[in-house]
Parts: structure tokens; C-alpha cells; sequence
């Protein structure tokens, strides 16, 4: 669709989407947008009749792959299983011990005004750009 790559653009409309979506659900449902959260509810119980949590995951993973290849969207190169392994669970120990995912703090705490999530973002961000400055040799 697109012939040139546009990812201010593109990380604009994304943000815009994500920000209505979180609100739909809330208004819609009372539920927070927050992945981890969903994700471990829906693994837990799995044949639970409330399906909105199925919907929400197949939504993340067919629409993000629906818009990237319909917008030609660059692919990230691949990494190893043995980087991508051990990432996922670093992940996964951060959610348990931050009492949520990035997406559910960012986003969903931020717009309800939740100081605990202001401190994980402030954490999480903090973190995160010592890490890429210190792997960029930048220190």
C-alpha cells in the first residue's frame, strides 16, 4: 500500500488505536487493557466463557500481522531461540515482580492516574535506556 516506510507515522496511528482500544475495553467491559494480565487469565482458564479474552489475543496477533503486511512493513530480523528464550522470561519475571506489563502501566495505569504505575514506567523506561546506552558502548 504504502511505497515509503512512514514509522512516525506509523507509530502515531498505533498509538492512537491502542489508546482507543483500551478505552473501549474499559468503557465496554471495566476491564484494563493489560496484556500479561489477559494473557494469564485466559492460559489459566483456558474453557472460561468469557471469551472477550480470546478475541482481545487474536486481535494483538492477526491484525498487528494484517496491517504490517498490507502496509509493507519491514520485518525485524530473526534472532535465536536462545536469545529470544531467555528474553521471554526475563519478561515474564518483570511482569510478576512489576504487578503488571508494560502495556498495562503505560497505558492503561497512566490513564487512570495511577502513581504505582507512574513509578513502574519511570523504572521500566529508566532502565531500559541504560541498557540500549550501555550496550551501545555509549558509557
Amino acid at each position: 500500500m504504502l511505497n515509503d516506510f512512514h514509522p512516525y507515522l506509523v507509530a502515531a496511528l498505533g498509538g492512537v488505536l491502542i489508546g482507543i482500544a483500551s478505552w473501549l475495553l474499559w468503557w465496554g467491559l471495566g476491564r484494563i487493557a493489560g496484556v500479561s494480565s489477559i494473557t494469564a487469565d485466559t492460559l489459566s482458564a483456558p474453557l472460561n466463557p468469557d471469551n472477550w479474552r480470546w478475541a482481545f489475543l487474536a486481535g494483538l496477533i492477526v491484525g498487528g500481522s494484517l496491517l504490517g503486511q498490507s502496509l509493507e512493513i519491514p520485518t525485524l530480523p530473526t534472532r535465536s531461540m536462545a536469545l529470544l528464550i531467555p528474553a521471554g522470561l526475563l519478561v515474564g519475571v518483570g511482569t510478576v515482580w512489576g504487578s503488571g506489563c508494560t502495556s498495562g502501566h503505560g497505558v492503561c495505569g497512566l490513564g487512570r492516574l495511577s502513581v504505582r504505575s507512574l513509578v513502574a514506567v519511570l523504572s521500566f523506561m529508566g532502565a531500559g535506556m541504560a541498557t540500549v546506552t550501555f550496550m551501545r558502548g555509549a558509557v
